[in-house]
C-alpha cells in the first residue's frame, strides 16, 4: 500500500480493542481506533437506564478479572480516572434456609466457613492462589507451551474437569453451591469439561484481587483505557460505523474487536474459502436476559453475607443450578434459572440518589430467546429477599434482541463472544497456531471470539496485537506484562 493514512486501524472500542490499539502505539505505530456508537467501550458502557440519577451497567458490573489482568496491571489507569472499590464480601451465595456461602479475599476465612470442607478447600486452591502470578499469563493467553509448566501442570489436572466431577470433593452445601455459583459464568452446562477452570480463576481472582466496583460505573474503565490510549498519542474517533473495508482508512494492519459473524460480513471476500468455512461453524452460545432495577432501599436479603457483598449468585443448591443451566442450554426457560445479581450502590453511592440504590441482574436463556422473563428473575431476587419487589421504583429489561441490538457483539444475546467449552477453549475463533491472524494478510480479529475469551481483561487485545505486531511490522512487543 502506498502512503497508508495509519500504520494500524482497531475496528472497535471494547476492552480489547484499546487494549489492542495500547499495544500497537506503545510500539511507536500511528493508532486509530474506530468506534460505531457515539459512546466508547463496548460492553463497558454505563446510562442512567431507569431515572435520572440512577447509573447503571448496561453489560459488565463487576471486574474481578480487570484489576488481576497481567497487561491492565502494567498501565497506569488510576492515573486517567479509573478508582475501584472493593465490597466487603466478593461474592456471597445464599440458601432457602436463610444462610449463605461466601468468598473473601482471605482464603483462609473463606476456607473456614465451609466447616467440614476447610481442609479439602484450602488444599485445593491455595497452590493456585499461590502460583497465579506466574500462571495468569499462560491462562490468559493462546495455547502455547507454558513459561511453568509444572505449575500449570497440576493446574490443569483439575481445571479441564467438569465442575460436577470437582464438587464430588465436597461434602457441604456451602462449598458445593460456591463452586456451582462460579462456575455458572461459563454459561454452558456444568458437566461440560474445562467448567471448574471458570470457577478456579474467578476464586483465586476474588482471594487475590477481590471482586471490585468500578467508582462511578463501568464506563470508567473504557474511559481511564481511551485516555491513556490517547495521551500517548493514539486516534479515537466514535460514529464510524464499519460495514466492509471501504470504511476503513488505509493502512498497514487492521484489528477487528468483533465475532466472527460480524468479520464474514464486513471482509468475507478477502478470505480463503478454508477460513471462511471455519468462522461459519464458529459456535455461540446461551444468551442473557437482563434487568436493571431503580430501587427504594437496599435488597432485604436474608443472609448477611448477601448484604455485605458486590455480587449474588442465586440458585440454591448446587444440584438446582446444574439443572437450569442444563435445561437453558437444551433450549427451556426453567422456573427457578441461575440469577447473577450484583449490587453497585451499597459499595458506591455515586451510583444513585441519596437514600436510593440501583441492581442489575440476568439469568441465562437460550440463543436468541426473547421470552420475557422479568418475573422469573424477581421471583428468584424475593426468594431470597422476601419484600424486595415492594422495594422497586423502576426497571430496565433487554432480552437477547436488544443485547445484540446494542452490541453486535453478543450474537443472540450470547455475551462471551462464543461458547467457551472444551471445543472452542482454545481454538477461538479457528483451529490455528495463531489464532489471532486471518487468512487475509493485515487483517486480524481481537475480540473475546479469540483466547482467552470473555471478561474485562484486555488479554485478547493484547495478544492479538503482539502477532500483529510481529508479522506486520517484524517490532517487539513493548509492554511487560505484571506477573506478581
Amino acid at each position: 500500500m502506498v502512503n497508508p493514512e495509519f500504520d494500524a486501524v482497531v475496528v472497535g472500542s471494547g476492552p480489547n480493542g484499546l487494549s489492542a490499539a495500547i499495544t500497537l502505539k506503545r510500539a511507536g505505530l500511528s493508532v486509530l481506533v474506530l468506534e460505531a456508537k457515539e459512546t466508547i467501550g463496548g460492553g463497558l458502557r454505563s446510562a442512567e437506564l431507569t431515572q435520572p440519577g440512577f447509573v447503571h451497567d448496561i453489560c459488565s458490573a463487576i471486574h474481578p478479572l480487570a484489576v488481576g489482568s497481567p497487561f491492565f496491571r502494567a498501565l497506569p489507569l488510576a492515573e486517567h480516572g479509573l478508582e475501584f472499590i472493593n465490597p466487603t464480601v466478593a461474592a456471597a451465595h445464599p440458601f432457602d434456609d436463610g444462610t449463605a456461602a461466601a468468598l473473601r479475599r482471605s482464603l483462609a476465612e473463606t476456607a473456614q466457613s465451609l466447616g467440614a470442607d476447610e481442609q479439602t478447600y484450602r488444599s485445593l486452591m491455595e497452590p493456585i492462589a499461590r502460583d497465579w502470578p506466574t500462571m495468569a499469563p499462560d491462562i490468559l493467553g493462546p495455547l502455547r507451551f507454558p513459561r511453568h509448566p509444572i505449575n500449570m501442570a497440576s493446574f490443569g489436572l483439575d481445571a479441564l474437569l467438569p465442575v460436577t466431577q470437582l464438587v464430588k470433593r465436597f461434602k457441604t452445601k456451602e462449598a458445593r453451591g460456591l463452586f456451582g455459583g462460579m462456575a455458572a459464568h461459563a454459561i454452558q452446562p456444568l458437566s461440560n469439561l474445562t467448567t471448574s477452570a471458570i470457577a478456579l480463576v474467578l476464586m483465586t481472582a476474588g482471594h487475590l484481587y477481590d471482586w471490585p466496583i468500578p467508582k462511578g460505573g463501568s464506563q470508567t474503565i473504557a474511559n481511564a483505557l481511551a485516555s491513556y490510549f490517547q495521551s500517548i498519542g493514539g486516534k479515537l474517533e466514535t460514529g464510524r460505523l464499519v460495514q466492509s473495508l471501504k470504511d476503513i482508512p488505509p493502512t498497514r494492519v487492521v484489528l477487528f474487536d468483533v465475532t466472527p459473524r460480524q468479520l464474514l460480513s464486513i471482509a468475507e471476500d478477502r478470505f480463503s474459502s478454508l477460513y471462511r468455512k471455519q468462522l461459519e461453524h464458529y459456535r455461540y452460545g446461551m444468551g442473557v436476559f437482563k434487568i436493571d432495577w431503580a430501587l427504594d432501599g437496599p435488597i432485604p436479603f436474608t443472609a448477611p453475607e448477601c448484604r455485605a457483598a458486590g455480587t449474588i449468585h442465586l440458585g440454591g443448591t448446587f444440584e438446582e443450578i446444574t439443572e437450569a443451566e442444563q435445561a437453558t442450554s437444551s433450549g427451556k426457560h426453567p422456573d427457578k434459572p441461575y440469577v447473577l445479581l450484583a449490587q453497585q450502590s451499597l459499595f458506591d453511592p455515586s451510583r444513585s440518589p441519596a437514600g436510593k440504590h440501583t441492581a442489575w441482574a440476568y439469568c441465562h436463556v437460550p440463543n436468541g430467546s426473547t421470552v420475557d422473563r422479568t418475573q422469573i428473575i424477581e421471583q428468584q431476587v424475593e426468594r431470597f429477599a422476601p419484600g424486595f419487589r415492594d422495594r422497586i421504583l423502576d426497571r430496565h429489561t433487554m432480552n437477547t434482541a436488544q443485547m445484540e441490538s446494542y452490541n453486535p457483539n453478543y450474537i443472540g444475546g450470547d455475551i462471551n463472544g462464543g461458547i467457551i467449552d472444551i471445543g472452542q477453549l482454545y481454538t477461538r475463533p479457528v483451529v490455528s497456531l495463531s489464532p489471532y491472524k486471518t487468512s487475509a494478510p493485515g487483517i486480524f480479529i481481537c475480540s473475546s471470539s479469540t483466547p482467552p475469551g470473555g471478561g474485562v481483561h484486555g488479554m485478547c487485545g493484547y495478544h492479538a496485537a503482539r502477532v500483529a505486531l510481529r508479522e506486520g511490522f517484524g517490532l517487539p512487543v513493548p509492554i511487560t506484562l505484571v506477573t506478581t
